[in-house]
C-alpha cells in the first residue's frame, strides 16, 4: 500500500507508460470460459450464496486431496485439507494455532512481508535466517537459532521475493530439523504452479507421518486468476485442522463459496490453459536472463529468478527505499524496495529491489531493463 501512494500526484508520458511491477498477482480476470462458468454457479446454484462449511466445501477439500496425492506421491485425505480465504489467511490461522505472544517463527530473509506483519501482530519475535549462496536458506544455520520458544520455521518456496526454487534436499533438510527439535515446518508453494521443474518439488508427503511436522500452504489466485474471490488452501493433521477450525469460524465463518466452486471447476477443466499459463510464465524467467545483461553492464546483480519474480541488487549510492520511489518519476517504473523484505536492523535490502514481472511479457520485461539501464545516477 505504501508503493501505491508513490503512484499520487505523478502523470506519465503516453510514450513512457507506467510499468507496474510491484505486485505478484495476475490483473487479468480469470479465463472466459472459467467466468462463464461462474456466472452459471451464480445463477443455479443456491450453495454458493449461503454459508458453508468452515474448512471448505468438501468437494474442493477432496479435489485438493486426489490431485496432490498424484503429484506428491503420498497419502492425503480430504480431511487433511482446509479451504481459506486466500494463502494470506492459510498461514494467519497456522501460526494462531502454533504460537502466542513472545514465541518465536525463524524466517528466511529475504522474507515475504506479510508473514512478518502477521507475525508481529500475533506478538511473535520473526527471528531471521540470512540465506546463502543462490538465495537459499541452510537447515544448520537454522538449527543454531532454535530456542525454547521457537514453534516453526516457514519457508515460501518458489520463493517470494526472490523467486528461487528450494531444492528437495534442502526442504528435507528443514523438515528433519523440525522433527527432531518438534516444532512445525510450514511449507507456503503458493507458486507451485510455475515451477521450472517438472515432477514433485520435494519429497516430504511421502513419509506417512509427515502430518506431525509439514503444514503446507496453497493459493488458487494465481493458478486460476481468481484473486479477488479469496480461496487458499491449507494441508495438516486432522488435530491441526480442528483448531484451524475454530480460528477460521470466528474470522470469516466460512470461505468464499462462489470462489471455492470456481477453483473447483478449474481444477477439474483447466489442466490444459493452466499448463499454457506455466510456459508463459517460464518464458518471461527466460526473458530476464535474456536481458540482463544490460543491467549487468551497469552493475546490477541478477540474484534470483522464477516464479513471477526476479530478485537483484543495483549498483547505486542510495538506498533502494529511496531509489525506488524515485523510478515512478523518472523510469515509469514502480517496483519494491529490498527494505520491505528485510528487519530494518540488516542492510542488505538497502541495495536490493524485487521486480514481479506477473503482469509483463517478454517485451514489457526488454522495455523495463531498457529503462533502467539507461538510468543517470
Amino acid at each position: 500500500m505504501e508503493a501505491r501512494r508513490w503512484l499520487d500526484g505523478i502523470t506519465h508520458h503516453p510514450d513512457r507508460p507506467l510499468l507496474n511491477v510491484s505486485q505478484a498477482a495476475p490483473v487479468d480476470p480469470p479465463p472466459r470460459v472459467l467466468r462463464e462458468a461462474m456466472a452459471d454457479i451464480v445463477l443455479n446454484t443456491v450453495e454458493s450464496h449461503l454459508y458453508g462449511p468452515v474448512l471448505g466445501l468438501p468437494a474442493l477439500r477432496d479435489e485438493v486431496a486426489t490431485q496432490w496425492r498424484v503429484a506428491y506421491s503420498g497419502d492425503i485425505t480430504a480431511a487433511q485439507v482446509a479451504i481459506t480465504s486466500g494463502c494470506n489467511q492459510a498461514f494467519a490461522a497456522a501460526i494462531a494455532t502454533l504460537c502466542a505472544d513472545g514465541d518465536e517463527v525463524i524466517v528466511p530473509v529475504p522474507y515475504y512481508f506479510n508473514h512478518r506483519m502477521w507475525l508481529d501482530m500475533s506478538g511473535v519475535t520473526t527471528v531471521p535466517l540470512p540465506v546463502g549462496a543462490g538465495m537459499i536458506p541452510d537447515a544448520g544455520h537454522a538449527a543454531k537459532l532454535i530456542t525454547p520458544k521457537t514453534k516453526a520455521i516457514a519457508l515460501v518456496s518458489p520463493n517470494n521475493p526472490c523467486g528461487v526454487e528450494y531444492p528437495a534436499a534442502t526442504l528435507r533438510a528443514f523438515y528433519g530439523l523440525a522433527r527432531r527439535h518438534n516444532i512445525a515446518l510450514i511449507v507456503d508453494e503458493t507458486y507451485r504452479d510455475f515451477d521450472s521443474r517438472t515432477g514433485a518439488p520435494h519429497d516430504l508427503f511421502t513419509d506417512p507421518d509427515w502430518a506431525d511436522t509439514l503444514i503446507h500452504l496453497y493459493s488458487f489466485s494465481k493458478a486460476y486468476r481468481l484473486t479477488g474471490h479469496r480461496v487458499g488452501a491449507v494441508i495438516a493433521s486432522t488435530a491441526r485442522l480442528a483448531e484451524i477450525e475454530k480460528f477460521l469460524d470466528t474470522v470469516t465463518i466460512c470461505p468464499n463459496q462462489l470462489g471455492q466452486h470456481a477453483a473447483l471447476w478449474g481444477m477439474q477443466h483447466l489442466s490444459d490453459w493452466l499448463a499454457g499459463e506455466r510456459r508463459e510464465i517460464l518464458d518471461r524467467r527466460a526473458a530476464i536472463t535474456d536481458y540482463f545483461p544490460m543491467l549487468a553492464a551497469k552493475g546490477w546483480e541478477l540474484l534470483g529468478n522464477g516464479a513471477y519474480f526476479a530478485y537483484a541488487a543495483h549498483p547505486f549510492a542510495m538506498s533502494s527505499a529511496n531509489l525506488a520511489p524515485q523510478l515512478v518519476r523518472d523510469a515509469s517504473v514502480l517496483l519494491l524496495p529490498g527494505t520491505m523484505f528485510m528487519p530494518a536492523d540488516m542492510a542488505d535490502g538497502e541495495a536490493q529491489v524485487r521486480i514481479a514481472f506477473a503482469n509483463i511479457d517478454r517485451a514489457g520485461i526488454k522495455t523495463l531493463f531498457t529503462r533502467l539501464a539507461a538510468l543517470p545516477y
